[in-house]
């Protein structure tokens, strides 16, 4: 009967539930989570894992408030705006360090440098990095509406394609590439990365509910996640083909094609920086401060009223995980 117990306490604790919801549809962006599934990492700190689809459809915090989702990946931006209307989701690990946000701009519409910008239209997405691009074009000196048209944009690139934008919004790791793919070569293109403009602001972090972290239960649990992820993370930076390869295999819809997912986890490696390092998932002050002073500015357009301070991150969960 002691044997029996025990077996069943340990089936038990090998089978704690967490549910992890994507920000978008599932591609390389999130290889390190279907790499540690895939390789038995979360299954080796006693874990069951699933990972929720998103895409434009799906909202992220109303999946956690929901109760739909214990950990979501999200923008920074999203969930500081979310906080200051009641949502109170919290960062407890930043995966990406870099900001894959970058415009695109054919160099047939004139554009090769930020003095060209005035008097073109540009696609910006609309739902979060609007915030960072009216930063932007405050710091160049150019008013929207006056100086350059603003095009709200669709998940796409047919505003480039079409002629319909000089520039449009992408992501490195993503558009960009689909642009590269619709017949368009570097040559032809001239990039502004938000992280080089200065401007940047925090991407894919993992966020809970605040309350949750009350419970040392519920950060003992997500500390486990967050080891076992890191370590899938680590696997899929060095080892894109593996990566690709899995995310391959775990595709229902038979669309995805493993060298667009290799290059992808090419092109997201970038963002994610060392991941051997000892800081690996570190919410870093400067860059959380970046980001709320973007957030902040902007006079009548800024996306938050008030500066939230250090409010939207915890680092309970990291340091929990490094134990």
């Amino acid at each position: 009967m002691a044997l029996l117990m025990g077996f069943q306490g340990a089936h038990a604790q090998a089978n704690e539930k967490i549910t992890l919801q994507l920000r978008w549809l599932p591609q390389a962006q999130f290889a390190g989570y279907y790499v540690a599934a895939a390789k038995g990492y979360y299954k080796a700190e006693g874990l069951d894992v699933v990972i929720l689809p998103g895409g434009p459809n799906i909202n992220t915090l109303q999946s956690a408030t929901k109760n739909q989702a214990d950990i979501v990946v999200q923008h920074l931006t999203d969930v500081l705006v979310g906080r200051e209307a009641g949502v109170g989701l919290i960062n407890i690990a930043q995966i990406f360090n870099r900001s894959g946000l970058m415009l695109t701009c054919k160099k047939s519409s004139g554009v090769e440098s930020t003095k060209d910008f005035k008097g073109k239209t540009l696609g910006v997405w609309v739902g979060g990095t609007e915030s960072a691009f009216l930063s932007w074009m405050i710091k160049l000196g150019y008013q929207p509406g006056v100086d350059i048209k603003v095009l709200k944009q669709g998940f796409n690139i047919d505003p480039l394609l079409k002629n319909q934008a000089a520039c449009i919004s992408t992501m490195s790791y993503n558009e960009y590439l689909q642009v590269l793919d619709a017949g368009l070569k570097e040559t032809d293109l001239t990039r502004f990365f938000y992280e080089d403009q200065g401007v940047a602001t925090l991407e894919d972090g993992l966020y809970v509910l605040e309350d949750q972290l009350k419970d040392p239960a519920f950060v003992a649990r997500t500390a486990k996640f967050l080891r076992a992820s890191l370590k899938g993370w680590r696997d899929a930076v060095k080892n894109p083909d593996e990566a690709a390869n899995i995310l391959v295999k775990n595709d229902k819809t038979g669309s995805m094609i493993f060298k667009v997912q290799k290059r992808q986890m090419e092109s997201v490696a970038k963002l994610i920086g060392n991941p051997d390092s000892a800081k690996f998932g570190f919410m870093e002050q400067s860059a959380y401060n970046r980001t709320v002073k973007i957030l902040v500015s902007g006079g009548n357009n800024a996306m938050l009223k008030k500066d939230p301070a250090n409010a939207g991150f915890s680092r309970l969960v990291w340091d929990a995980a490094q134990k």
